[in-house]
């Protein structure tokens, strides 16, 4: 008669619920899109206070489709809603093609979302007398980059040049805000041509400001850093790092230049929470082991959720 072990009966009992799913129809999580709509709602909230609230009343200028269409305005008197749609069709056409259909589809109800809060919050600059550029121009951006970097990092958009952005950090690995910040940088540029070069440099700090932010909130406040240690003691360490921080580990092989010893190099990635921990272990278990920390931008496998875009 065959005994089976604990690891067998474990073993069987996981091929038994993979079977089940692949059986059982997979079903709509609704809290998912309820969050997603909430998410929507709530960033371009905070870009629409950011503009009515700090932006127009500071006659600041505009980057992205906006800044666009209020230029051809001008230039042309064609209707800015006109310009912004006829824009935003093949921008979304190639951010379903090169990013995905569900974030194109998300981020076209978030920028009708930005259009209908725009009207909303329409007088709130009567509420918000600053009187003074360069106060509208940073609180302007605090806004205004808190509530793209929480787009962002939930994998929405506002549309535009937020799916240009997106397109280069998939193809590209530039950052969000780096990529929208070179982008807008060329329209302000544009803008300044007609309005003046004052209000340009007042939105040029506007928007450094504000997609640093927007990268900072994409990013997450315990960003991952990457370790790598040489010890002597490499497999205890390795072990405790495994336990006590549930980080998986890799070795090295590495050779001493002077010495020619062949020893093992640990190399893990950690949060940046988890350093504190990290010292403690080498502290107890090898105080002479060498270790350097360095921030890395993305991580992406087991243990890590990607960073929104």
């Amino acid at each position: 008669m065959k005994v089976k072990t604990q690891y067998s009966i474990q073993k069987e009992r996981y091929s038994i619920l993979q079977a089940a799913k692949r059986v059982m129809p997979r079903p709509i999580f609704v809290s998912e899109y309820i969050y997603k709509l909430a998410i929507i709602i709530m960033g371009n909230l905070l870009c629409a206070i950011a503009f009515n609230g700090f932006f127009i009343p500071n006659h600041l200028l505009s980057g992205g489709v906006g800044g666009i269409s209020i230029m051809v305005y001008y230039l042309t008197d064609v209707s800015t809603g006109l310009v912004v749609f006829l824009i935003n069709i093949p921008i979304f056409i190639i951010g379903a093609k090169i990013i995905d259909k569900k974030f194109t589809v998300y981020s076209f109800i978030s920028m009708l979302s930005l259009s209908f809060l725009l009207g909303f919050t329409q007088d709130i600059g009567k509420y918000i007398e600053l009187n003074d550029v360069l106060l509208g121009a940073v609180f302007g951006a605090v806004f205004n980059g808190l509530g793209m970097g929480i787009l962002f990092r939930n994998r929405i958009s506002q549309g535009g040049m937020d799916i240009i952005a997106a397109v280069l950090k998939k193809k590209f690995n530039i950052n969000v805000g780096t990529g929208l910040m070179a982008v807008n940088t060329m329209i302000v540029a544009l803008s300044s041509t007609l309005f003046g070069l004052k209000p340009a440099m007042y939105t040029f700090i506007a928007m450094y400001i504000g997609y640093q932010i927007v990268d900072k909130v994409q990013e997450g406040i315990d960003t991952k850093k990457n370790v790598i240690i040489i010890s002597d003691n490499a497999e205890k360490l390795a072990e405790a790092i495994i336990k006590r921080l549930k980080r998986g580990v890799t070795f090295l092989q590495g050779e001493g230049g002077y010495s020619k010893c062949n020893k093992k190099v640990i190399y893990c990635i950690v949060t940046s929470t988890q350093i504190g921990k990290l010292k403690e272990i080498l502290e107890e278990l090898d105080p002479n082991a060498f270790m350097t920390i360095n921030n890395i931008q993305e991580v992406k496998g087991t243990g890590f959720k990607n960073a929104g875009i």
